[in-house]
């Protein structure tokens, strides 16, 4: 499976909120769309989305679980000191997700409170894990997609540059019950510099290593 991330770019609506005599913010807005062609070129069909929202909102949502952070990390885990926000409510209208969120005394989500407060544009963009296959020209996520997270961002231009360069390039597979870059590029480019310095030696440690992996997955 690879990272997918998509940046929607629509306007999210601010609201305050005074809950215990403390001010709060909450976010609300089209957190994702089906079927139709995303600014990455994707299209997800309502069928997979929905499915891939049902059981993120049965198993995040419903328990509290839900949180995103500022900025799209690295990889597809929840990085817990980069969280800013906690995803309270997320539902279909016709082929859209529309997404409530409310932000968080943490510090990253005191960012996000301070940019709101200072005129900011803030977006959101999801983020999950999954196969694409292509049809007639266009990629279509495949019926494996599963929603990570909502996360924060400020640049339209940032997320879309950053999931083709780096997440999108990556392979991730389960390890124990973790997601980790996948092995096997790693190896393959082990062995491929190997062979550039011609030496026999790495590469056959590198294919060793390979070997030793499989045995142990």
């Amino acid at each position: 499976m690879k990272m997918i991330a998509e940046y929607h770019d629509s306007d999210l609506t601010v609201i305050t909120e005074k809950v215990g005599g403390k001010k709060s913010m909450v976010i609300e807005g089209v957190f994702m769309q089906a079927d139709a062609k995303n600014r990455n070129g994707r299209i997800y069909e309502k069928s997979i989305l929905e499915a891939a929202v049902n059981k993120y909102v049965t198993e995040q949502v419903s328990t509290g679980r839900a949180v995103g952070e500022l900025n799209h990390p690295e990889g597809p885990t929840i990085n817990l000191d980069k969280v800013s926000h906690k995803i309270t409510e997320l539902r279909f209208e016709g082929s859209n997700v529309i997404g409530k969120a409310s932000i968080l005394n943490t510090p990253m989500g005191n960012i996000v409170t301070g940019l709101l407060e200072g005129g900011v544009k803030l977006g959101v963009s999801s983020r999950g894990m999954g196969s694409l296959v292509q049809k007639n020209g266009t990629m279509y996520v495949k019926d494996d997609f599963m929603l990570s997270t909502i996360d924060i961002v400020q640049d339209p231009s940032a997320p879309e540059a950053f999931v083709n360069g780096v997440m999108e390039g990556v392979d991730w597979v389960w390890n124990n019950g973790v997601l980790c870059p996948q092995e096997v590029e790693k190896i393959e480019t082990e062995i491929k510099e190997a062979r550039g310095m011609r030496s026999s030696d790495i590469e056959i440690k590198a294919f060793k290593n390979f070997l030793s992996k499989l045995v142990n997955s």
